[in-house]
């Protein structure tokens, strides 16, 4: 009796379905990544305009406090405070905007007098907050992230970066 083998083909559909099944894994793993690594940067892009907004309500909360002692005070007023370097891993920029600048950022009604506008180094991320305030502001004072100084000089409020 002989047998003969290349007509055998009883120990092909193994490897055929071992290789198949690999490759299906592979290829719905390699999806997974890639949806989950849009999610993620979906997630930090919201997650680095929430952290811009709490800073810019905080620092607006300061020029307030700092308006409401010119309104009592006849000297200068100078406040100092620490606010984070970074917000979602990069440097932001601080800027007082007027009325005219203000009425082109988003969620900020017409009629607001001065506004915030935060701006994330690392990517498109921006935020912006209105002021309130009756004491006239300086609309060119920028500062960074980090230590801050409010200061009102008998006729505007600006802030800056900490310069001690």
């Amino acid at each position: 009796m002989t047998v003969r083998l290349h007509e055998d083909e009883r120990g092909v559909s193994i490897a055929i379905t071992h290789v198949l099944t690999i490759a299906i894994t592979t290829t719905l793993i390699a999806g997974l990544l890639v949806g989950a690594g849009t999610v993620l940067d979906g997630e930090k892009e919201r997650s680095g305009t929430q952290s811009l907004e709490t800073v810019g309500e905080r620092v607006a909360g300061e020029v307030a406090s700092v308006d409401r002692l010119a309104g009592n005070e006849s000297g200068d007023v100078t406040l100092y405070a620490d606010h984070p370097r970074e917000v979602s891993g990069s440097t932001y920029t601080i800027e007082v905007l007027g009325s005219d600048a203000c009425t082109n950022e988003d969620l900020i009604d017409d009629g607001v007098d001065a506004c915030l506008r935060l701006t994330s180094h690392g990517g498109d991320v921006t935020a912006a907050v209105p002021i309130a305030n009756e004491t006239t502001l300086d609309t060119d004072s920028t500062a960074s992230g980090g230590s801050i100084a409010v200061e009102y000089d008998g006729d505007e409020i600006s802030i800056e970066s900490d310069p001690r």
